[in-house]
């Protein structure tokens, strides 16, 4: 795999890998959080025997530009969205397929519905979508999401942020915790991702994303107003075994993509890229011989 730097929005630098022919159709791969582009490390080498694969890090994440605005500033989905537009116009790539996974996933349907003429087709892995609703809010389902609320207290840079034995100890939990009963991240690739993460400041700015969504969630999913449904061909694989973003939640997404088909994976937790790459890399072909 190659490494390079490209150009975002607001002159920020985005870090992405890439590999592949760039004469083929063009695979953008989106990573979630705890994670960076390395999410999609057993993905990358065969998907770019077919096509043009890039997987960039969002600003906040891994080398890509950090910058010091307030979250809401700097760190929405929208932000994100425009820096991987500008990131195409750089390189030059009119469309592209784009493959995303946790908080990629959100940042990916905020393309298509602001940028639709970029994406020829979607495949999500374990999406928040709207269609969750106020179901996000259920009791039952907080003990999973206090996460969330944490990264929205400056409370988490002092407790978590400051000390690289806690940086590893957090993350390693959610690798633990949130991956399902087939797979289980090695050793080794643990190591590569909790050292990312206990660089400086690189936690604290991986969290921003979330900082910058707190309110907006809020009032997204309690809002009835029915959007109108991405109408590029999505292709949704769902880990079954997901203890945060609930395979059940799936239910609702005719209403919100206009062509879309579902793929439980049994066993198969949260981190569906590294948990179920062979899934991965069959939905993404399967798509590009539908297009």
């Amino acid at each position: 795999m190659d490494y390079f730097y490209g150009k975002g929005s607001d002159n920020v630098t985005l870090h992405y890998v890439r590999k592949g022919t760039e004469h083929k159709r063009t695979v953008i791969l989106l990573h979630g959080w705890p994670g960076y582009w390395f999410d999609w490390r057993y993905v990358i080498p065969r998907l770019s025997e077919s096509f043009n694969v890039i997987a960039p890090d969002f600003r906040g994440f891994d080398n890509s530009d950090k910058p010091n605005v307030p979250p809401h500033e700097g760190y929405t989905p929208e932000h994100h969205a425009k820096d991987l537009i500008s990131l195409l116009n750089h390189l030059n790539i009119e469309k592209a397929i784009f493959a995303a996974h946790d908080i990629g996933a959100t940042v990916a349907q905020t393309i298509a519905k602001a940028y639709p003429e970029y994406v020829e087709g979607l495949v999500l892995l374990n999406p928040p979508y709207q269609g969750i609703g106020i179901r996000r809010f259920d009791p039952a389902i907080q003990k999973e999401f206090w996460y969330q609320h944490l990264h929205d207290l400056p409370l988490a840079e002092t407790i978590i942020g400051k000390s690289k034995e806690a940086i590893k100890q957090y993350i390693l939990h959610f690798y633990e915790h949130w991956t399902g009963s087939k797979v289980k991240a090695t050793p080794e690739d643990l190591e590569t991702i909790v050292n990312m993460y206990c660089q400086e400041d690189f936690f604290v700015k991986s969290i921003a994303y979330y900082r910058a969504r707190a309110a907006a969630k809020t009032v997204q999913s309690v809002n009835q107003t029915q959007p109108t449904p991405i109408g590029q061909k999505t292709k949704v694989l769902w880990g079954e075994e997901d203890p945060v973003i609930l395979a059940a939640w799936s239910d609702q997404l005719e209403n919100y993509f206009s062509d879309v088909s579902l793929k439980k994976l049994p066993r198969i937790g949260h981190f569906v890229p590294f948990e179920a790459p062979n899934e991965v890399i069959e939905a993404i072909m399967e798509l590009d011989k539908q297009l």
